[in-house]
């Protein structure tokens, strides 16, 4: 009877693990996708290595993104908010431009939640270093391929999109394109 038991309880902790596993790798699922369209002859701004939409592809969309805990992994990934600059329009937050020099982050359309952390600071880690940045933007997971994004793709749904002063304070170049962190609020 012993043997039973620990075989039945193996068996309920082996459901329990895969079910809830299972939530949560279902709790952020692709909302559609949109076909892209090629930009108008120099509308695209290919800054910072940004991508331009490509004609007919097919780009996914969220409208979530991972849960946020204590260190929620992202991706790091570089963009300018100066006038001019391959962000485009002024940040959502304070409809304002931002100077490179200055650590501000957009971030995934589910993290951003419709501005709820918006003026609020965040810590990012990697390279074992940290740095603080101001949200001041959406980095848009449910449009993208349109005049608004710069005829750029949408974001994914773990997109830290920041300015050079935060790479440049993680002590790697913006060169790199993309980098693996963590980030938690401030």
């Amino acid at each position: 009877m012993k043997k039973l038991s620990s075989g039945a309880l193996l068996f309920v902790l082996l459901f329990l693990v895969t079910h809830f596993s299972e939530a949560r790798l279902q709790e952020c699922k692709p909302s559609g996708k949109i076909i892209g369209k090629k930009p108008p002859p120099g509308q695209c701004n290919h800054e910072n290595q940004s991508d331009c939409c490509k004609q007919g592809k097919s780009y996914t969309i969220y409208k979530c993104s991972p849960s946020v805990s204590g260190s929620t992994k992202a991706v790091l990934t570089i963009n300018s908010f100066e006038k001019g600059g391959d962000g485009g329009a002024p940040s959502e937050c304070d409809n304002k431009y931002h100077s490179d020099d200055t650590p501000v982050v957009a971030l995934s359309t589910g993290w951003y939640n419709g501005g709820s952390r918006c003026l609020n600071n965040i810590t990012i880690t990697a390279n074992g270093r940290s740095v603080t940045a101001m949200v001041v933007d959406e980095c848009d997971s449910t449009m993208g391929c349109d005049d608004d994004h710069d005829y750029q793709p949408p974001c994914d749904n773990n997109i830290v999109d920041a300015s050079k002063a935060v790479w440049k304070a993680l002590g790697v170049s913006g060169n790199v394109g993309e980098l693996d962190i963590t980030w938690s609020d401030a």
